[in-house]
């Protein structure tokens, strides 16, 4: 189309949002707000949580050193840290955003192969 904008970028985020984009539930979110100081999103006047695009990124961050590197909470917390000392916070939360990328595109992509192979499923 000509003349189309594109979307502008999103920079806060409500959290049932934040579950959409992470796939985790409200109550995950909410017990590793206590867990992490990183993660406190500011509530709006009607008391719900609205995250900044850096919490995103560190909700990512979180997921990936729970889920897929499988630290404790400790571990991850310590990890986080460590991040926060060399001063790249942000880059490893990116990271981990970009490998829960390649890991979903990954699934996607075998899904599609299983039915492409599979004439009896269209």
């Amino acid at each position: 189309m000509a003349g189309a904008r594109p979307e502008p970028v999103k920079e806060f985020f409500s959290i049932g949002d934040v579950c959409e984009l992470t796939e985790l539930k409200p109550h995950v979110l909410r017990y590793w707000e206590s867990q992490f100081k990183g993660l406190s999103p500011v509530k709006n006047r009607s008391g719900n949580r609205i995250y900044s695009r850096r919490e995103v990124e560190m909700v990512m961050l979180v997921k990936h050193l729970l889920y897929t590197e499988k630290y404790t909470i400790d571990g991850a917390r310590q990890k986080i840290d460590e991040h926060r000392r060399a001063g790249g916070v942000r880059p490893a939360a990116r990271t981990g955003l970009d490998v829960q990328t390649i890991v979903a595109l990954e699934a996607q992509l075998n899904e599609l192969l299983a039915f492409l192979r599979d004439p009896m499923s269209r």
